[in-house]
């Protein structure tokens, strides 16, 4: 049976300002969601409820059925990676892969051409791109069942951003994952299921057109609006 986690009901509100109005989605072990929408709608503050960091109003989280108001608590349940660094700056990235994924890991996790050079340097000897694509792959290959990813490509080489992909593709094999993006186009090209948020709604998104009518994109005149 898959893995499946439910967030339901969500109302989030920062101030007067209502930011997620009655949020409910479903992510199952090999789903790929991107989760879309412009800045401000409440990407981050909904990833941020699911995980469990972040009060709302009003929430309901299930994991395979089970109420889990705080899913990061539950062994081997859910990742997140934030917009800025988690791996502390006075840690070697060894040292951060040997405690998230055991010493055993280690050999396989730096048989990267991008990560060999990093193996003995501390976090904040690396640059922001180094870093991300380090962060990207040490959570993909934790045991958890559901990964958010908040803005992965950002500041990551092209090449970099080809490989996260495949590793994501990989990856969602095993786990249910939601990445969202300012560059739609990366999480177009991955995603097998799409939603927007729109207005405190999250509306399911089935191809571009839909993109257009809720105003993210605009439509490209003379060209018409292609299907995912």
């Amino acid at each position: 049976m898959d893995d499946i986690i439910e967030i339901d009901s969500v109302i989030k509100s920062f101030g007067t300002k209502q930011v997620l109005t009655d949020i409910y989605l479903k992510l199952s072990q090999g789903d790929i969601l991107g989760l879309l929408g412009r800045n401000g709608s409440g990407k981050s503050t909904l990833l941020r409820i699911m995980f469990g960091i972040l009060d709302a109003e009003r929430k309901f989280i299930r994991i395979n059925g089970e109420v889990n108001d705080c899913p990061y608590k539950k062994k081997n349940a859910i990742c997140y990676l934030p917009q800025h660094q988690f791996i502390p700056g006075n840690l070697t990235i060894e040292k951060a892969v040997e405690l998230y994924l055991g010493t055993t890991a280690v050999k396989a996790f730096f048989n990267d051409e991008a990560l060999a050079p990093m193996q003995k340097r501390k976090a904040s000897r690396c640059s922001d791109g180094e870093l991300r694509y380090a962060e990207i792959k040490l959570l993909l290959n934790t045991p958890a069942k559901f990964i958010l990813l908040d803005e992965p490509f950002t500041g990551l080489a092209p090449i970099r951003i080809e490989t996260i992909k495949q590793q994501i593709k990989e990856a969602s094999t095993t786990k249910g994952i939601i990445l969202t993006d300012h560059d739609y186009h990366n999480v177009l090209n991955i995603a097998n299921r799409y939603c927007l948020l729109h207005d405190g709604g999250l509306k399911t998104i089935r191809n571009t057109e839909e993109m257009v009518r809720w105003g993210y994109i605009p439509e490209k005149k003379g060209t018409g609006v292609p299907e995912f």
